[in-house]
């Protein structure tokens, strides 16, 4: 069943990824010994990196949607972890993090392209979504604990060596997909804006990472909880997130996607207010509750609006998408820490909810008519087929 094959490379691929970069940062500092600004250069080459190939491969995607671009990205994180723990030149690193490492972060929007190049628009590919999301939630609640259990056996070679191999048998596993075959797709011609809903993903993500930050200090400085605490309020996000993509899973297809994702930005937005707000446990892993509701819907709810209103550029809308989340994170390293340092841990959180406001306002003003749609068809796969080849459909950006 093309679903399960899917389902089982977002899982493995999400384990491998979450395995190995929890600790990527530790690894650069205690192995490599670079210096933070080193740190920071590096994480930074990770990011513009990805950008930059993820778009890349989504437009060819739309082009000509296969299979082989996945595997081909997720085939180089495998190789690129076997190799990583023998390199030590600075140099080199940044360039493995611009090209292989960047490579890798293209194939979660490239399993979820796949999966409506598959599945198509119906209520099987409209379903497929929030399942799909849901398997990269539990990847990334338990990656990081598996992770942490081979790092304390086995060390930083060890921890990337699996995760090699678990990329591997991912890359395997998208083999076991249908290839994509003719499918009934839309192409839009009037209605939301992308710029403004990109602007509007971009800002609620750009809160949820520099908000991340912002609740550990707060919780242990500004609330003098344990440090183990924080891993609770995670771990609970992290509960809530997998069972409300499974609810959006079971919504009926006719259900307003736009309506849901604004109601995502109202519980993130929550989120904040009410934790600045709070004296203890209690009221943190409520707030907890919230900003796992908001997280699943705008990330599940979010792809699935991205690929309807840019539909049958299924690739672009999904990269687009994935690179929105991380431009946030790009921005999110450099202001949550100055916010933090300038304004303090509740007042950084208080801006937090005031950018997912923000964001709402550049949701609703991008979405503000229905987009009006015709049909078109996608091309066939043919999954190694050369990317030069002359393509059957252009979908420009």
């Amino acid at each position: 069943m093309p679903f399960l094959a899917l389902a089982a490379a977002v899982l493995l691929f999400g384990t491998a990824d979450s395995m190995v970069n929890s600790y990527i940062v530790l690894f650069g500092a205690d192995v490599v010994r670079m210096t933070p600004l080193q740190i920071g250069v590096w994480s930074s080459a990770f990011a513009v990196g990805g950008i930059t190939i993820s778009w890349t491969l989504g437009r060819l995607f739309d082009r000509r949607p296969t299979r082989a671009y996945a595997i081909v990205v997720i085939l180089m994180g495998s190789a690129g972890y076997l190799v990583l723990p023998r390199v030590s030149s600075y140099p080199l690193l940044l360039l493995m993090a611009a090209t292989i490492f960047g490579a890798v972060s293209a194939a979660f929007p490239q399993l979820f392209a796949l999966a409506r190049a598959v599945l198509g628009e119906g209520p099987a590919g409209q379903r497929a979504t929030p399942l799909l999301r849901a398997s990269w939630s539990m990847a990334w609640a338990v990656g990081p604990l598996i992770g942490a259990v081979i790092l304390s056996r086995n060390g930083y070679t060890g921890l990337m060596w699996t995760a090699a191999a678990v990329y591997l048998v991912a890359a395997l596993t998208v083999l076991a997909v249908t290839r994509p075959g003719p499918v009934t797709a839309e192409a839009s011609t009037a209605g939301p804006t992308p710029v403004l809903l990109t602007v509007s993903v971009t800002l609620f993500f750009t809160a949820m990472f520099a908000g991340g930050i912002a609740l550990s200090l707060f919780v242990t400085r500004g609330l003098n909880q344990p440090s183990a605490s924080v891993g609770v309020l995670f771990s609970v996000c992290a509960a809530v997130e997998v069972v409300a993509t499974l609810i959006l899973a079971a919504l009926p297809s006719r259900t307003s996607q736009r309506a849901l994702i604004l109601g995502g930005f109202g519980s993130f937005a929550a989120y904040h207010f009410l934790t600045v707000g709070a004296s203890g446990m209690p009221m943190l892993i409520a707030g907890q509750v919230l900003r796992g509701l908001g997280i699943a819907v705008v990330a599940a709810a979010g792809i699935r609006y991205f690929q309807d209103v840019l539909a049958p550029a299924t690739g672009r809308a999904t990269t687009l998408f994935a690179n929105s989340a991380t431009t946030g994170l790009l921005i999110s390293g450099i202001l949550s820490g100055a916010a933090v340092e300038q304004f303090g841990h509740r007042t950084t959180l208080v801006l937090c909810g005031l950018t997912v406001v923000v964001g709402a306002v550049a949701f609703v003003a991008g979405s503000h008519s229905p987009p009006t749609r015709h049909a078109t068809e996608t091309p066939v796969d043919d999954t190694f087929r050369t990317a030069a080849e002359p393509p059957i459909a252009d979908h420009p950006a």
